[in-house]
């Protein structure tokens, strides 16, 4: 059958997805009933939950959350599909000790990801943390060696590699359709406009927020307190609080800098150059009564790479998407046979440079309810424990496009580029070297494994 314009041959699709397929096959009577733990019980972590249920090889044994709101509806959800009430924790330390989960599944924040996955490793867990890996470049590198040297399956959230038409979209240009790379653009753009500050406020009852502060420095709490789901920097606002989390570059960008490397095989930039700010949303806000987030709302970076074309990405959070063709997110690679926008919901299309050529698309295959793949990744997580093979979204590759992201961030705040040695991670460069690692608050202690 031939390829027809704006759609993919239904023979060829069919062929991939079945030979794709494979690997997430797990069938429940085949596999043992691991003891799960959660970790960060929000609404992204109750996702991956019920996926891991879904899948009739787990149990659930216990929640852990330090804003008991959290914990509350999570035991309303389990209830409504009939699960009974787990024991419930705040500390992962007391619940990692007590329980000994065979799986601990931590969606808490990112400041928080790096101890909470190693000390579940130490304890001898496999582990599904969300991504990005780590708040700092070093925090992945101790991630990695944890899983390494206690043994541990370690899965990341980078789960755009289980959908199927990310996965046909690699087969696609790897077979060398494109032909040879010269650009890759990931981008991402929302609408939005001037920010208000928020007031600090006392913590919801309920919220250890020194806890939930951790590691990070302690910022006051802020937001309205007649909507709990609404509360500034918790639960959701996080991202863009960058002593917690890394802007947008490191929540989206994650994602299309993993499906570059994944795709291309490239594996390590040599120098990286950032810029961005806040032109729209206005500079900063942080006093004794009320806070701004302090993310850039735009932010344009660029890596190259000694073996690969040149990457860019660019994001804003206001303006919409008047100007791109096609969706608001993804990648386009740019080949000297034409242009391949790999998306997120309208799937990828090929636009070739030859006109007389006919474009080709392929829809996306979504799982519901929030139109990602976290089941087919569940399934390759339970897989690799079983057979102890490599995950398909291992601890190794989303360190290396965690970094990306960090560097991005790095020379953003140096002002300046930033060379980059991947096999020694470092920057030889001492002031940017220091942005590493940061110091960790009070008691906790910068993870070296």
């Amino acid at each position: 059958m031939d390829l027809t314009r704006r759609h993919f041959s239904q023979t060829s699709l069919a062929a991939i997805l079945a030979a794709q397929a494979a690997p997430f096959i797990v069938r429940a009577q085949d596999a043992k009933k691991h003891r799960v733990v959660l970790i960060g019980s929000g609404w992204w972590g109750m996702n991956i939950l019920n996926c891991a249920l879904d899948s009739g090889a787990c149990a659930l044994a216990a929640l852990c959350d330090v804003d008991e709101r959290m914990l509350t509806k999570a035991c309303e959800t389990l209830d409504k599909r009939g699960v009974s009430k787990p024991k419930l924790y705040k500390d992962f330390r007391e619940c990692l000790a007590a329980e000994k989960p065979d799986i601990a599944i931590i969606a808490t924040p990112d400041h928080w990801h790096a101890l909470i996955m190693i000390e579940a490793c130490r304890q001898g867990a496999h582990v599904y943390v969300e991504k990005p890996i780590g708040h700092t470049i070093l925090e992945g590198r101790a991630m990695v060696s944890a899983a390494a040297k206690y043994g541990r399956t370690v899965q990341v959230g980078t789960h755009r590699r289980a959908s199927p038409h990310n996965r046909s979209a690699r087969e696609f240009i790897r077979a060398g359709k494109l032909g040879k790379l010269g650009l890759i653009k990931c981008f991402v753009s929302y609408g939005g406009g001037p920010e208000t500050p928020k007031r600090n406020v006392a913590p919801p009852p309920g919220l250890d927020w020194e806890f939930w502060c951790g590691p990070a420095p302690l910022r006051p709490f802020c937001g309205d307190l007649t909507n709990v789901w609404n509360g500034g920097i918790h639960p959701r606002g996080f991202r863009n609080f960058m002593d917690y989390a890394n802007g947008q570059i490191g929540d989206w960008g994650i994602h299309w800098f993993d499906q570059v490397l994944w795709i291309t095989g490239l594996q390590h930039p040599t120098s990286c150059h950032s810029t961005g700010g806040r032109p729209v949303r206005g500079p900063a806000v942080y006093t004794a009564a009320e806070q701004t987030t302090d993310a850039p709302d735009s932010q344009v970076a660029t890596w190259t790479f000694a073996d690969g074309p040149t990457v860019t990405w660019e994001h804003r959070l206001f303006a919409g998407n008047p100007q791109e063709k096609g969706e608001n997110v993804g990648v386009h690679f740019f080949g000297e046979k034409g242009v391949f926008h790999l998306g997120w919901q309208k799937g990828w299309t090929f636009y070739p440079a030859n006109g007389k050529d006919p474009e080709l698309h392929e829809d996306a295959q979504l799982g519901q309810p929030d139109g990602q793949n976290i089941r087919e990744l569940f399934a390759d997580f339970l897989s690799a424990i079983r057979t102890g093979t490599r995950p398909l979204c291992d601890i190794e590759g989303a360190h290396r496009a965690t970094t990306m992201s960090l560097l991005g961030n790095l020379s953003m705040k140096l002002g300046r580029s930033v060379a980059w040695d991947g096999l020694k991670e470092t920057t030889g460069d001492a002031a940017a070297d220091a942005l590493l690692r940061r110091p960790y608050r009070g008691a906790w202690q910068y993870p070296v494994v």
